[in-house]
């Protein structure tokens, strides 16, 4: 069961700090059906770039950035959404990823005058992103329906990991628990900026390997999860109260997982 818990306030910051959550975006085996289902779901516009940029689609909420997607990179490759940590500096990250015994997939590289990014495996597997922002920020828009409201890392290492993001970004953790089960804040200036969720229980078989899950926040949880399977989705947790809120676990018609929660504000 996933859980989230009140983190920091994206509004109120006027520059992505570093360690923090500030975009997300989708790897997809298909283009154009992901575009139909998420401007259906959350009511996103697509904005597509030129050929420079390979039909990479920013999707915008009320004119401002919220997410992103486009094609897979390489064949095999699996239809997944991916989290983007903010940095001020993506190549001392990376060497700080290699040195914590994580690995480096896509070294730094300059997106035009966008920003800069590089892409990483943690040592437990799971994979995330770095974004240094140039003229792109990141996400403009959090916590609101149809914008990302949190990210939570799913691992079987809950030590590795908190040694692991401790060193690379600094973060600090705080020991909760949700429904019985322990959980951990990741916290930056003693704000919380994401959770980490011990995959325990008979609810993670072996074969799912650590990541980062997506959560972008709705209206009425069961009305999205609903929505979602109309255009296709899948439910993978039905709809369920917690805490803060109610949340459901999905995928897209292309199989990549993310979450909806509506309540958390």
């Amino acid at each position: 069961m996933s859980a989230l818990v009140t983190g920091c306030d994206h509004a109120a910051m006027t520059a992505p700090s570093p360690g923090v959550p500030t975009w997300v975006d989708l790897a997809t085996s298909d283009l154009d059906d992901s575009i139909r289902f998420y401007t259906s779901l959350f009511g996103w516009t697509p904005q597509v770039s030129g050929a420079e940029f390979g039909g990479y689609t920013t999707f915008l909420l009320n004119g401002l950035p919220v997410a992103g997607a486009g094609p897979l990179f390489g064949e095999g490759q699996p239809t997944t959404w991916s989290t983007y940590l903010a940095t001020d500096d993506a190549d001392l990250t990376a060497a700080r990823v290699e040195a914590a015994a994580g690995k480096v997939l896509v070294a730094p590289f300059d997106v035009a005058d966008q920003g800069r990014m590089a892409a990483f495996l943690d040592p437990s597997g799971a994979p995330f992103s770095v974004w240094e922002a140039g003229m792109m920020r990141g996400a403009e828009a959090f916590d609101v329906p149809g914008a990302l409201t949190w990210n939570e890392l799913n691992t079987r290492d809950v030590d590795g990991a908190r040694n692991f993001y401790g060193a690379v970004f600094g973060w600090t953790f705080r020991e909760t628990q949700v429904g019985g089960l322990p959980y951990l804040l990741c916290e930056t200036m003693r704000q919380p900026v994401a959770g980490l969720q011990p995959m325990i229980g008979e609810g993670w078989p072996p074969d799912i390997s650590p990541y980062w899950l997506v959560y972008f926040a709705v209206g009425d949880c069961d009305v999205a999860a609903e929505h979602a399977f109309a255009l296709g989705g899948r439910v993978i947790t039905a709809p369920t109260t917690i805490s803060i809120g109610r949340y459901a676990v999905l995928t897209d018609p292309q199989g990549a997982t993310f979450a909806v929660l509506a309540g958390r504000r």
